[in-house]
């Protein structure tokens, strides 16, 4: 899991380490929220190998399309996906996508959510609103996620109030995280992981209990 990643995101690994012979499980994880909120930052902090970005400048010509003012310093958007590739254990693998938070590029999720474990939402407290979308086409899929909190510096709120402010279920997982940092994003991304598969356990402990004998 070594690599020459930098804490800011910013450095690459100078080689791409071989999947382990013992890798069994490839699992997608899609990386979703608003525009600005960090995604292919936390894609390039987390990859073990040099990500596949598809950020390109914004110029005048998305004016009245593109919406930057919330985010001034932002200079670049991503226009399809991000991919980048970490493994949890010698058996597992994860395949990452970063989906592009222009409303304009919206109609690629749907796509990028087919095969799906589970996503990611990043959220800009500053920005909770642009939230909502990636939360409801996710809810409509009926894919598992959890919520994360990156930290931009901004007025800090209680997890009560991000929870009503995005109509959280309570079994929806809140976590805060720094997308720049490849420790604290891999533990989103292990958070995910354990969500996906206490769920599954819960449903298959249901299912379980419907097929018992019922007594007489």
């Amino acid at each position: 899991m070594d690599s020459a990643i930098s804490e800011d995101g910013a450095g690459a690994p100078a080689e791409r380490p071989p999947l382990h012979d013992s890798a069994a499980n490839g699992l997608k994880i899609v990386i979703v929220g608003g525009f600005g909120v960090g995604k292919t930052t936390m894609v390039r902090a987390v990859s073990e190998i040099r990500p596949l970005n598809t950020e390109e400048t914004m110029t005048q010509a998305g004016e009245g399309i593109d919406d930057p003012s919330a985010v001034r310093e932002k200079t670049t958007t991503t226009i399809a996906f991000d991919f980048g590739r970490i493994g949890i254990d010698h058996r597992t693998v994860l395949y990452l996508f970063g989906a592009p938070g222009q409303e304009r590029f919206w109609f690629l999720w749907d796509r990028l959510f087919a095969g799906t474990l589970g996503a990611v939402v990043l959220v800009d407290t500053r920005r909770l609103e642009d939230s909502w979308y990636a939360i409801d086409r996710l809810e409509q899929h009926g894919t598992p996620f959890v919520v994360a909190r990156n930290d931009f510096g901004g007025p800090r709120h209680t997890r009560e109030e991000i929870r009503a402010a995005l109509d959280l279920d309570d079994e929806v997982p809140l976590i805060d995280c720094d997308a720049r940092s490849r420790e604290s994003s891999r533990d989103v991304l292990v958070a995910l992981v354990d969500h996906v598969y206490g769920l599954a356990a819960a449903q298959a402990e249901r299912a379980a209990l419907r097929a018992e004998p019922q007594p007489q």
